[in-house]
């Protein structure tokens, strides 16, 4: 049985859960970023602060993306956050201000989020799902150049 889009329903349905467990990892990775913004100390702060406010900018777009996307493929995103909370894998980062413990938390978050993405991209290409597959495409791109620079940064 197909949807309106065109897609097999079943294979757009487990597509839909693996979209919100996304959506709740970027949600505790937003709410991450905005903590290490605003909490941020130390010699790095104005280049730190300026840093995680361009993360958690572009993570509320994505937050975005991936609920219409979810809609788009006839599923209900979750909104509430105490369902991100039981869903997401990524953890909330409390009580973080040093510079270098929060990119290292950074670097964590992005690799659970490229890890989630490309099983998308896989389960995507399977159900023929050019939308999704885009999308995914797009933010693995992103993100592996972000963990490159992340990762100099540390060193």
């Amino acid at each position: 049985m197909k949807n309106l889009i065109g897609l097999d329903k079943a294979k757009t349905q487990v597509l839909a859960t693996k979209l919100n467990e996304l959506l709740a990892d970027y949600q505790l990775f937003y709410q991450n970023l905005r903590g290490f913004h605003w909490n941020i100390k130390g010699r790095d702060f104005f280049e730190l602060h300026v840093k995680f406010e361009e993360f958690y900018d572009d993570a509320v777009i994505k937050v975005d993306e991936i609920a219409e996307r979810i809609l788009t493929l006839e599923a209900e995103p979750l909104h509430t956050f105490s369902d991100y909370l039981k869903t997401a894998t990524i953890k909330e980062a409390k009580g973080v201000s040093d510079g270098s413990k929060a990119v290292k938390a950074v670097v964590e978050n992005f690799a659970t989020l490229i890890t989630l993405e490309r099983e998308i991209l896989a389960l995507a290409g399977d159900a023929q799902d050019e939308g999704t597959v885009s999308l995914m495409s797009d933010y693995i791109a992103q993100t592996e150049k972000t963990l490159w620079m992340l990762n100099s940064y540390l060193k």
